[in-house]
C-alpha cells in the first residue's frame, strides 16, 4: 500500500466506449481495478469516456488491447467476430491475458482466435438493459450476470469479476446462449413494445376527456396514460415473478369472449396494427389459461364476433 491507496489488481482496457463498456468499466473501478484505456469513435463514444471514465486514456484498439490484462468487449453483437478476429491478426492481444465479450447470444467459440494465442476466454453477459442514464450504472449491483467459461479456472475468474461489482453470476452453456439470450429479449424488448402499444391506444381513449386541473392528454412521456399504465404494469410484472400462472387475470384467463371480440374491433377502429398484435398475445394468453373453444374461435377466426 502506498500513500493509503491500495495498487490495481488488474489493468482493464474496454473496447468500445458504450453504454455498456463505460458503464462496466465504472464498476470495476469501483470495484479498485483500473480502466488505463478505451476505444471510442462516435462523438458520443467520446463524450460518455470523458463522463465516465475521466482518468482513462483514449486510444486505438490494438493499443487498448496491448496495455490490458483484462480486455472487455463490449462491442454489438454483429461487430464481435471481426473486432476478434482483427485482434488475433494484429496479436495486440497478449497471452495470459482475460478477454470477456459482453454479447448474451455468444459463448466463448467467438473468441476462438484469442483462446488459440493464449488467452483466457469469457462470455460475461449483463441481464440488464442500458439506456446511457447513470441509472445503467446503479442497477449493476442487483443485476444477474449469465457467465461462459472454458474451464473451472475460468469459471472462477468470471464468477469473482461478477461478484466484485456486487451482481448474480450464473452459468449459461456454449450451446445454450442463444436461446437464453432470445428469453431475455422477449422479457425486456418485448415488455417495452407491449407497455408503449398500451399507453398508445389508451391516450386515444382518453384525449379529450380531462377533468378540470389535469394536463392535456398528450403523446410526451411521462403523462396521465402512464401514471395510469405505470402502477398495473408493475403490478403485473410483480406477480408474474412471485405467481406464475397464477398472475394471469382479465377477459382471455376468464373465458370472456365476448369481452375479447370487444376488445378487437375497439383496437382494429384505433390501430389495425395494434389489434393484430393484442390477438396474437392473447392467443399465447388463451393457450397458457387453457381459455374455452369460444376464446380460441374468436382469436384465430378475423372477424368473428360471439353473441
Amino acid at each position: 500500500m502506498v500513500d493509503g491507496l491500495r495498487p490495481a489488481r488488474l489493468t482493464v482496457g474496454v473496447i468500445s466506449a458504450g453504454r455498456v463498456g463505460t458503464a462496466l468499466g465504472v464498476a470495476l473501478e469501483r470495484a479498485e481495478h483500473v480502466v488505463v484505456a478505451c476505444s471510442a469513435i462516435s462523438r458520443q463514444s467520446r463524450e460518455r469516456a470523458a463522463r465516465r471514465l475521466p482518468d482513462t486514456a483514449v486510444l486505438p484498439v490494438p493499443d487498448v488491447a496491448g496495455r490490458a490484462e483484462l480486455l472487455l468487449l463490449a462491442v454489438p453483437d454483429a461487430e464481435l467476430p471481426a473486432l476478434i478476429a482483427g485482434l488475433a491478426a494484429t496479436e495486440a492481444v497478449r497471452a495470459g491475458t482475460i478477454v470477456v465479450h459482453t454479447s448474451g447470444m455468444n459463448g466463448i467459440g467467438v473468441l476462438a482466435p484469442l483462446t488459440a494465442r493464449g488467452c483466457i476466454p469469457l462470455a460475461i453477459h449483463p441481464a440488464m438493459t442500458f439506456t446511457g442514464s447513470d441509472e445503467d450504472i446503479a442497477r449493476l449491483p442487483d443485476t444477474c450476470f449469465g457467465v461462459t467459461a472454458l474451464d473451472e479456472i475460468g469459471y472462477a475468474i468470471g464468477q469473482a469479476l461478477v461478484l466484485e461489482i456486487g451482481g448474480e453470476p450464473f452459468r449459461v452453456r456454449e450451446d445454450a446462449r442463444m436461446l437464453y439470450h432470445a428469453a431475455l429479449a422477449h422479457a425486456s424488448n418485448h415488455l417495452v413494445t407491449v407497455v408503449l402499444d398500451a399507453v398508445d391506444a389508451l391516450r386515444s381513449a382518453l384525449r379529450g376527456q380531462e377533468l378540470l386541473g389535469q394536463e392535456l392528454v398528450g403523446d410526451a412521456p411521462g403523462g396521465l396514460a402512464e401514471r395510469i399504465v405505470g402502477p398495473l404494469a408493475r403490478a403485473s410484472l410483480e406477480n408474474a415473478l412471485q405467481r406464475g400462472q397464477a398472475a394471469l387475470t382479465g377477459p382471455v384467463a376468464r373465458g370472456d369472449a365476448a369481452a375479447v371480440a370487444g376488445h378487437l374491433r375497439a383496437l382494429g377502429e384505433a390501430d389495425p396494427e395494434l389489434a393484430q398484435a393484442y390477438r396474437s398475445n392473447s392467443l399465447r394468453t388463451a393457450q397458457r389459461a387453457h381459455a374455452p373453444k369460444d376464446v380460441f374461435d374468436v382469436l384465430t377466426t378475423p372477424g368473428t364476433n360471439p353473441s
